[in-house]
């Protein structure tokens, strides 16, 4: 197969034309896909016609899978995942039998970074598009490299050695998880701590790391401190500067890396159907090398 990389001419993504999933890559294609999510940190394959076996396989081409989580995998009885492949996760505001088939429903999904709550967030995730809106719904990306490298610098001597407490009570389209209370004190909001900044483990290069804005909190600053600064460091990483925004098909494929990207969902009219698969690749404990 010949393979085509076609960058988006934004701060990040391109699009790969020429494969077709359906198939096992060659080793050299699958290295051309490594070089490419790297470079551009978000990846689009478009006019795909994939099963969830495919997308598993192609999923593992980089990197061991994470079962879908668990407080979003099971409703009431219901399996949020596909039968037989409980790495994939449902992205959908359908209802059947009363009960959601899938996760999220149709409202906005805030700018956020993927299971960063807990202490190994995943390192990227892919996502496959079955059913969409006819308006709505579409997926926006930033640059996290680019925040960091850009960040005004009385704003990165503030940041530096910091860590930010993430908040795992709530999901990215703001619905409570099952199990958790209400955060009424951002100091004793449950989550992983981690690094603001964070170095890539395959590139070496920095990059902001948030979570979610709300109910996050800086250890060692007053409340009133901490939002101030993260209010300001959010306002500088998803600046339109910064960002892309993916309009999508049916056969859509997805992929970002979860390391270095921020990302966002618009809502859509809850009478329209969106159905996603999802994957997600482990990942490991962020950390920061000063340079």
């Amino acid at each position: 197969m010949a393979i085509e990389i076609v960058p988006t001419g934004a701060a990040l993504g391109a699009e790969i034309r020429g494969l077709d999933l359906r198939l096992d890559l060659d080793v050299e294609s699958i290295d051309i896909v490594k070089r490419a999510w790297r470079d551009h940190l978000v990846l689009s394959i478009r006019d795909q016609d994939i099963s969830d076996a495919d997308l598993v396989r192609f999923s593992e081409y980089f990197g061991r899978l994470r079962l879908a989580p668990l407080g979003e995998a099971r409703m009431r009885g219901r399996s949020r995942s596909p039968d037989g492949y409980p790495e994939v996760a449902i992205i959908s505001n359908v209802i059947r039998d009363g009960l959601p088939i899938g996760s999220l429903g149709n409202a906005e999904a805030i700018w956020h970074t993927d299971m960063s709550y807990i202490e190994e967030p995943i390192m990227g995730a892919i996502l496959y598009a079955l059913e969409v809106p006819r308006s709505g719904g579409d997926t926006g990306f930033a640059n996290m490299y680019l925040a960091y490298e850009t960040l005004p610098d009385e704003l990165r001597s503030t940041l530096e050695g910091r860590v930010c407490l993430h908040d795992g009570s709530l999901n990215s389209a703001g619905f409570p998880r099952q199990g958790y209370e209400e955060v009424t004190d951002v100091t004793r909001t449950p989550g992983a701590r981690h690094p603001l900044f964070r170095t890539h483990p395959e590139t070496g290069r920095p990059a902001l790391f948030l979570g979610r804005r709300r109910n996050a909190y800086i250890p060692g600053l007053v409340v009133e401190e901490s939002e101030a600064l993260l209010d300001a460091v959010w306002a500088h990483a998803t600046q339109s500067a910064f960002t892309w925004r993916h309009r999508w098909r049916v056969g859509d494929l997805l992929m970002w890396d979860n390391r270095a990207v921020l990302h966002r969902r618009d809502a859509f009219d809850d009478g329209e159907r969106r159905v996603m698969h999802r994957t997600q690749i482990e990942g490991d404990r962020p950390y920061y090398e000063r340079a």
